[in-house]
C-alpha cells in the first residue's frame, strides 16, 4: 500500500497519541492538543497539520503555526512558520515519507497572500538519520545547541549543578522564596508583566500577547511555577508536559535586577527541575541554547545547571529570499538599539 497524505480531520486521534507517545522524536508541541490549542487562538496563530500514513499505520505528523507582528509595517516582513519541536516521526519512517510530507508541507505554506517568509523547525531531537529527506525537500539544516537535564535521580540532578547555584538556591530559600505550583489568573498576569519587560528591552524578539497565557493557564495544559517573595511574583515559568517523558522551558523570567538576593530567575529553573523529579518526568527539555561558537550569554545561564548539551539543529526553508534578507537585517538592527 503506497503511503498518502491526511488532513486534520483524517488523522486517527489514536494513532496520532500513540505515534506522538512512542517515537524518539515525540514532543507534546506535535501532539493533538498543542493542535487544537494553537486552533483555539485564531487571533495570533495559523495553525497547520500535515501527517502521512504507509500501510494504514501513521507514519508522520507535523504541526505548527504561522505568526506574525501585530505591526502593520511589521507583519510583511515578519511572518514565519514555526515547526516547534520538529515534525514527530515514527522511529521505522522511511526518507521517502519524510520528503512527502515536507514537500507537501511547504507547497501548502507558500502560496496564497499570507504565505510565511520562511518555514523553520526548532528540533529537540536527533533527526541525522532523515536530514538527506528534508534536503530533499528543500530544508537546509542549520547547527543549534540545546541541553536536556535528567531529573529522575534527585541527588545526581543536585550534584551536577554548579557550585553558583547551589549557593543561589540556599541563599534564595534562605531568604524567604517559595514556589507556587496553583497560582492564580493574577499570578499570570503578575508574571506577564515581567517576561514583557524582558522582551522589551533585552530579548528583542515579538512575544505572544497575555490572552496567549491566559488561554494556557485556563485550558490546564502544562505548569505555572511562580517564584514568590513576599507574596509577590518575581519570576516564575511556563512549561507544557508531556507526561512521563519531558517537561519543557517555553517562557521564563524573573527580576533578577530588583531582587539580586533572591535569584529568581535561577529558581524558575530549579522549580521546573524539582517539579520534574517529584512527578515522574525524567527529562528537562531547555527548548534553545543559541548557535554553536557564537558567544550567548543564555547559553551561560543554562550550563550551570548540569545539563548534557545537544546539538539537534534547525532545518530552515526560506519561501521569499528578498523578504527573509530584509527581516533577517530588521532583527539585527532591532537588537542593537
Amino acid at each position: 500500500m503506497s503511503s498518502c497524505l491526511l488532513t486534520y480531520n483524517e488523522i486517527d486521534k489514536q494513532q496520532w497519541a500513540a505515534l506522538v507517545k512512542q517515537s524518539k522524536t515525540g514532543n507534546w508541541f506535535q501532539s493533538s492538543e498543542a493542535y487544537d490549542f494553537y486552533a483555539s487562538l485564531p487571533e495570533m496563530l495559523h495553525p497547520f497539520v500535515c501527517a502521512v500514513s504507509g500501510n494504514g499505520k501513521l507514519a508522520a505528523v507535523c504541526v505548527g503555526y504561522v505568526t506574525q507582528e501585530h505591526c502593520r509595517i511589521k507583519q510583511f516582513f515578519t511572518r514565519r512558520a514555526i515547526i516547534v519541536g520538529g515534525p514527530c516521526l515514527a522511529d521505522d519512517c522511511i526518507n521517502e515519507d519524510v520528503s512527502l510530507l515536507l514537500s507537501t508541507l511547504r507547497q501548502q505554506l507558500s502560496t496564497g497572500a499570507n504565505a510565511p517568509i520562511y518555514i523553520e523547525t526548532r528540533n529537540f531531537n536527533d533527526y541525522s538519520r532523515w536530514k538527506s529527506a528534508f534536503g530533499k525537500a528543500g530544508f537546509e539544516y542549520m547547527p543549534h545547541l540545546n541541553f536536556h537535564i535528567h531529573c529522575a535521580d534527585e541527588n545526581e540532578m543536585w550534584n551536577r549543578l554548579s557550585e553558583t547555584r547551589h549557593r543561589q538556591i540556599r541563599k534564595a530559600i534562605a531568604t524567604g522564596v517559595r514556589i507556587e505550583e496553583t497560582g492564580t489568573e493574577q499570578d499570570v498576569k503578575d508574571w506577564y508583566r515581567i517576561l514583557e519587560n524582558l522582551y522589551r528591552t533585552k530579548v528583542k524578539r515579538p512575544l505572544f500577547p497575555i490572552d496567549f497565557f491566559l488561554a494556557f493557564y485556563r485550558k490546564g495544559l502544562g505548569k505555572y511555577l511562580f517564584v514568590k517573595y513576599e507574596s509577590k511574583v518575581i519570576g516564575g515559568i511556563m512549561c507544557p508536559i508531556m507526561q512521563g517523558r519531558c517537561i519543557y522551558e517555553w517562557f521564563v523570567c524573573g527580576l533578577d535586577v530588583e531582587f539580586k538576593n533572591q535569584y529568581p530567575s535561577v529558581m524558575a529553573t530549579w522549580a521546573a527541575m524539582q517539579y520534574a523529579n517529584g512527578h515522574g518526568i525524567p527529562m528537562f527539555d531547555i527548548m534553545g541554547a543559541g548557535q554553536p561558537n557564537v558567544p550567548y550569554g543564555v547559553r551561560n545561564f543554562k550550563a550551570e545547571f548540569g545539563g548534557t548539551l545537544m546539538e539537534h539543529g534547525r532545518f530552515l526553508y526560506v519561501v521569499n529570499p528578498l523578504l527573509f534578507k530584509i527581516g533577517t537585517l530588521g532583527v539585527k538592527i532591532q537588537k542593537q538599539w
